[in-house]
């Protein structure tokens, strides 16, 4: 079946999950720095929520970019990517409401971590249902980066009981690594 179904409802539900995000951020009541400061914490949660939302974004429109076409267990593994991005605005509030506490933020990493395997069974399922040579086939594949991601949100979960900060410096680091997409499939449906 084509894709464009697809690539559309996700556009629609990550629209939403920003727009939902951005909603959280109060305004705060004076004019006077004293008023504002409280409310750093929700602002850089939602940044680094925001540039999360966004790489997700990104590295999917390239993913079904080099896609033909969508099959049933496609759309399966696309629902639950869509499922854990959707709850990425409740931690994303819980983080900012509590302070870098230790279960918000691990609960955070959960969240990541849970939509990058939800991206990486999409990245699979997309592989696994084209032909060898199609451009997503040539393109795709989980990689050392996004290996290494997994691997930092499972340490960043457990240190979020030592150490809250550490936590929140993997998760900053992770998505400036991600900041620059792979190239792969932009090479591949150049050339």
């Amino acid at each position: 079946m084509p894709k464009d179904r697809m690539v559309a409802f996700s556009d629609g539900v990550i629209a939403v999950i920003i727009t939902i995000m951005v909603l959280e951020l109060k305004v705060p009541h004076g004019e006077e720095l004293r008023t504002v400061l409280p409310l750093v914490p929700v602002f850089l949660s939602y940044v680094l929520s925001f540039l999360y939302v966004g790489i997700y974004w990104n590295n999917h429109h390239h993913l079904l970019q080099a896609a033909e076409y969508v099959n049933g267990r496609i759309l399966w593994a696309n629902l639950h990517l869509l499922f854990w991005l959707s709850l990425i605005p409740f931690a994303t509030g819980w983080l900012g409401e509590n302070h870098a506490a230790s279960l918000p933020v691990a609960v955070y990493g959960v969240v990541l971590l849970f939509s990058a395997v939800a991206y990486t069974i999409l990245n699979q399922e997309l592989v696994r249902n084209h032909e060898a040579g199609a451009a997503v086939t040539r393109s795709s594949g989980i990689g050392l980066k996004g290996m290494l991601s997994i691997a930092c949100y499972v340490l960043a979960i457990a240190l979020a009981f030592v150490n809250p900060w550490i936590s929140c410096a993997l998760y900053v680091a992770v998505a400036l690594s991600w900041f620059i997409p792979e190239r792969r499939i932009e090479q591949q449906l150049a050339g």
